[in-house]
């Protein structure tokens, strides 16, 4: 007779039960997380596991309390990035982002209701502050046709029940992003629809301990990932076939064998391909002794955004002087910048004091001096002198909020770009860069 027998072999036969993020060290692990590739990376590193239940009753904290600071009755998420903030699962988030199926009410009082897919109600059964998995907002088109109204009537009752009960009398309710039929059927039970982008964009921009432990976490594999696709360039370029998709395909790879979860963009370029800016990879044979430019967007273990730059000459020829001097000037924008950054200064005032490009790379310049970076990129955005417009983020920076600091060089109607750009970390008296990935020696005139 066939008997089932359940695989419970431990991923680290070295611990008990639970592993050092505080998840369950066996192989039927429901939230997306590290592999034992990576563990065995962050050990060999020194580096501290972040403690996943913690990291999620502080996300839960944060939310509730801007939501009590400002008088609301809840907030609803249909964000798939909010949602992972919010309940640190996912289920299909890029399919979610376009097809928006899931739901998340968090209530003034704490209470938190996820609405899933119908088949998937487990998801979210590990985190113990979703108190309700339900189904039924689902609110587009493809999936309800001619009746999504009636549906989203269904879905707005139900949050008007919850809200009932857990806020009562509070007729204002935060929601970051909704379908027109859900947004006009929220109003219809009488509700004032706020900001609620604004809640969980000031809630995400300060990381609590264990999310900058994610983030150390989630950087260093990152960079190992960099690493091999640097080698795979390095060996690979100049032999006739290798194309930008196919040192960019190495990231990706490198990234999933490590827990992490997708890229968003696809920005690596060669050769007269980085300039403009912003083309993204494609069949291209890469040359040796041309420039390789890439800006990684990458999502990678525990959720955790990391967003950083570099810029390598592939060849054994010494790289122009022009191109020398564009890279020792990127790296100079992006150090002086880095030493504003304290708690305490503003927003206005790094954008005043920042450091400024020669002419010549003014009209390419980058979108931004720096940016926030959690989930994915983040609140706040500090602009550039002749693009920032008054009164649109006048906010002082706080410890816990982590920065990606960057830089574009290139010229109107040149053949390459300078990227750069490092993630760090705002701490108690200034700042913590925490990118060690090195700066390429050839284009520093090495």
């Amino acid at each position: 007779m066939n008997q089932h027998v359940s695989n419970t072999r431990k991923i680290d036969p070295h611990r008990g039960a639970v592993l050092g993020d505080g998840t369950a060290n066996d192989q039927n692990r429901i939230e997306i997380g590290p592999t034992q590739l990576a563990f065995a990376e962050w050990e060999a590193a020194g580096l501290a596991l972040p403690d996943l239940p913690a990291m999620r009753a502080y996300r839960h904290a944060r939310l509730t309390q801007r939501i009590v600071d400002r008088g609301y009755a809840g907030l609803l998420m249909t964000d798939p990035l909010n949602i992972r903030y919010a309940t640190d699962s996912t289920n299909m988030q890029l399919w979610n982002t376009h097809n928006p199926f899931r739901a998340v009410l968090l209530c003034a009082d704490g209470y938190m209701v996820i609405w899933d897919y119908k088949n998937a109600p487990f998801l979210s059964q590990f985190n113990p502050l979703v108190r309700e998995q339900r189904a039924g907002a689902d609110l587009f088109y493809f999936s309800r046709g001619d009746r999504v109204g009636r549906q989203a009537d269904v879905f707005a009752k139900e949050v008007r029940d919850l809200l009932d009960t857990h806020a009562p009398g509070e007729r204002r309710l935060a929601v970051d992003k909704i379908m027109l039929h859900g947004l006009r059927s929220l109003e219809a039970q009488g509700y004032a629809i706020m900001d609620g982008e604004e809640v969980t964009e000031k809630a995400r921009s300060v990381k609590g301990p264990d999310e900058i432990l994610a983030m150390r976490c989630a950087v260093h594999a990152c960079e190992q990932a960099v690493h091999t696709m640097e080698d795979f360039a390095r060996t690979h370029v100049g032999d006739g076939k290798t194309c930008e998709d196919d040192i960019w395909a190495v990231l990706h790879a490198e990234n999933i064998k490590r827990g992490g979860e997708w890229i968003e963009t696809r920005l690596l370029t060669s050769g007269p391909r980085t300039n403009p800016w912003f083309q993204e990879c494609g069949a291209r044979i890469c040359q040796r002794n041309e420039i390789i430019a890439f800006d990684t967007d990458l999502v990678g273990t525990y959720g955790i955004c990391t967003d950083i730059s570099r810029t390598w000459w592939i060849g054994e020829a010494p790289p122009r002087p022009d191109m020398i001097y564009a890279m020792q000037h990127s790296i100079e924008h992006i150090q002086c910048n880095m030493e504003l950054l304290r708690p305490g200064v503003t927003i206005p005032e790094l954008t005043a004091a920042s450091h400024r490009l020669d002419d010549c790379y003014q009209r390419q310049k980058y979108s931004c001096l720096m940016h926030g970076v959690g989930l994915c990129d983040e609140w706040p955005l500090i602009a550039y002198p002749d693009q920032a417009v008054p009164g649109d983020c006048d906010y002082a920076l706080e410890p816990g909020m982590t920065l990606c600091v960057e830089v574009l060089c290139g010229e109107v109607g040149g053949d390459f770009s300078i990227k750069l750009e490092d993630q760090v970390l705002i701490t108690e008296d200034g700042y913590e860069n925490l990118t060690r990935y090195p700066f390429d020696a050839a284009l520093q005139g090495a």
